[in-house]
């Protein structure tokens, strides 16, 4: 009994998966077929069947799940502990300190490869 109520589940999921993918490709569609008409009535069709999809989709197992998933990210999001902004002023100043200091060093490793290759160049000819 279970698989048959999930089998038919999934089928409703996906016909409701494939209205969504038609509500998209009508506002895309009308989107170019109204070309003539203001650009804020175009962006404004297009917001509607991207909403309109969007909800539709929410509805289905899938787009509960992504919900659910979305909600438990947000709730881990305010769980953790932002640095301050000294710390981060101080934490960017090293990384500049640190990108600076390797650039020096590969400068100079540079300029030694660059001598000894062109004096191996000069020994030969």
């Amino acid at each position: 009994m279970a698989t048959n109520s999930e089998a038919q589940g999934s089928v409703f999921d996906t016909i409701k998966l494939l209205l969504a993918l038609v509500f998209l490709l009508a506002g895309i569609v009308g989107f170019y077929y109204f070309a003539e008409q203001p650009l804020l009535y175009k962006v404004l069709g297009i917001l509607a069947a991207v909403g309109i999809a969007v909800g539709i989709s929410a509805t289905t197992n899938k787009g509960r799940g992504l919900i659910s998933f979305l909600g438990l990210a947000r709730s881990e999001v305010r769980k953790m502990v932002w640095p301050t902004r000294a710390e981060t002023m101080q934490t960017t100043l090293m990384v500049f300190i640190m990108v600076v200091i390797l650039a020096i060093f590969l400068w100079f490793v540079d300029m030694l490869l660059g001598a000894g290759v062109k004096a191996l160049l000069s020994v030969g000819s």
